[in-house]
This record gives C-alpha cells, sequence and structure tokens, in this order.
C-alpha cells in the first residue's frame, strides 16, 4: 500500500467516524430542538442514539481491525520497497564493476545482464505498470533501469568484443546518472526523516575520551577479583588471553599517545 492510498484510506476512516459522531450527536440532543421535540421524528431518533450506544463497542473494534489491516498493509509494502531497493543498489554496483574491468569477459557480461534483467523483473511485486488496464500493458513505472540496461546491452562483448575504455567510461557515466535520477523518485514512498544527530562535516572525528565510568571500572575490579579466587581449568589460556589484552593495551596507549601530541615543530637551521 503507498503513502497516497493509506492516506486516502484514513481519511475514509475519519469520514465515517466524524458522520457517526454527528448522527450520534444529533440523535442526543434532538428532545431540545424545538421542531422536533415530542415528535415521531424524536423517538425515532432517541432509538438511533441508543442502538449507536450499544454498538459503540462493535463499530470501535471494527475500525480499529480495518485501521490495523491497512497499516499491516502499509509496513509489508515498506519491506518490499526496502528490499527492492537494496537490489537496486547491489544492481547498480555490479554494472559499475562490469564496466571498470579492462578486459570484461562473456561470462561477466551475462552474470552483469541477469543481474539488471532481476531487477528490472522485481520491480512487479512492488508496483504495476503506470497506466495499466485489463486490455493495456502500461508503462513500466521507473524507466532509468530500463536505461541502465540499454547501457549495458551497447557494450555486449559478443556484438561489439573490442570496446575502449573510453566507450566503458561513457557506459558508466550513463549507469549513474540513471541511478541517480532512479533514487531520487523512488526513495520518496519511503518517508525519510533527517537524522536526529547529523555529522555534516568533513574530517570528523570521536568528541569523547578513551576512559569508562567509575563504577565501570568497579565492577570489572569485582570480577577479576572473583576469578582470580578461583583455580583456572587451563592456565595456559589465561595466560595467553592475558598476555594479548596487555599487548593490545600497550598498542592502544601509544597509538593514542601519537594522536594527541602534536608534531614537533620544523627548525630551520641557521644561515652560515
Amino acid at each position: 500500500m503507498t503513502r497516497a492510498s493509506l492516506n486516502k484510506t484514513l481519511r475514509r476512516a475519519y469520514v465515517v467516524l466524524v458522520l457517526v459522531l454527528i448522527i450520534s450527536l444529533a440523535a442526543r440532543l434532538s428532545g431540545h430542538l424545538p421542531l422536533i421535540a415530542g415528535t415521531s421524528v424524536e423517538a425515532v431518533a432517541r432509538d438511533v442514539y441508543e442502538y449507536l450506544k450499544d454498538m459503540a463497542l462493535v463499530l470501535v473494534t471494527v475500525i480499529a481491525a480495518y485501521l490495523a489491516n491497512v497499516f499491516q498493509k502499509r509496513s509489508n509494502f515498506v519491506e518490499s520497497l526496502e528490499q527492492e531497493w537494496r537490489g537496486i543498489v547491489r544492481t547498480k554496483s555490479a554494472l559499475f564493476s562490469y564496466c571498470e574491468k579492462p578486459y570484461p569477459s562473456t561470462d561477466d557480461y551475462i552474470a552483469a545482464y541477469c543481474r539488471i534483467s532481476e531487477t528490472i523483473d522485481n520491480m512487479r511485486i512492488v508496483y504495476k505498470n503506470a497506466g495499466e488496464t485489463d486490455k493495456l500493458i502500461g508503462l513500466y513505472p521507473y524507466a532509468p533501469l530500463h536505461d541502465m540496461r540499454r547501457a549495458l546491452q551497447s557494450i555486449d562483448p559478443r556484438a561489439r568484443p573490442n570496446t575502449t575504455a573510453d566507450e566503458r567510461r561513457l557506459v558508466q557515466d550513463a549507469i549513474l546518472q540513471s541511478f541517480f535520477a532512479l533514487r531520487e523518485s523512488f526513495l520518496e514512498e519511503l518517508d525519510l526523516d533527517e537524522p536526529r544527530h547529523p555529522l555534516l562535516i568533513s574530517g570528523g572525528r570521536r568528541l569523547k575520551t578513551p576512559g569508562s565510568a567509575r563504577r565501570a571500572t568497579a565492577e570489572q575490579d569485582r570480577q577479576r577479583a572473583r576469578l582470580d579466587g578461583k583455580t583456572p581449568p587451563r592456565p595456559d589460556v589465561d595466560a595467553l588471553l592475558e598476555r594479548l589484552y596487555d599487548q593490545e593495551k600497550v598498542a592502544d596507549a601509544a597509538r593514542l599517545d601519537r594522536a594527541t601530541t602534536p608534531p614537533a615543530a620544523k627548525t630551520t637551521p641557521p644561515r652560515a
């Protein structure tokens, strides 16, 4: 279920709920309306109100079950969409890799072509064709995938065994252009949000310093004391692990020291 279908279904559910509430309110207040009070219309309105009050639990249950089914369909659709996108990304990588090879073989081409063919056909489990009817095939929903296929076919080694590096690079650029166009449109359906804590600068580094809270260190010491109080079943294994742990701590300390120590300033030798 696409986002548009979900919103349309929710609007329908809201309209039905609002209508039921309006009818219930009007029936409840019918006895206070001058033209209706004391008439047969008031009696009917009261009966309607009593019926809606008795059926309220059933109505709420039905609406809740209906909405749960709708959201489940939406969840399944989004999951299928994510799987399809992962397949598209893997296909792009396979085609890019093929164009990077200096001497691509026929087997390499067949593997890449099968990959793009599978991706094109897998779209059928996510979307149907645009404008498809009982008698018309319609249009494929994401034409850039076919652009990627046609670009790959233009350097088929069986038809053109001596393609140049420039020709493969041009095909590679066409594949990337098609992929970027597809990404801009395809991912709109996933309702992606901006990250809450993005890292937008180049050359970012960790701001936390080595170490841990005192409670964690104390717990580590207590666990070590309990373990040291028992005879190890394999002293040689414990000795090996302890030695490796100490070596790693020394290496980490040296690496941290190199990272935090500024390089020595270069001195210019005095002129003679």
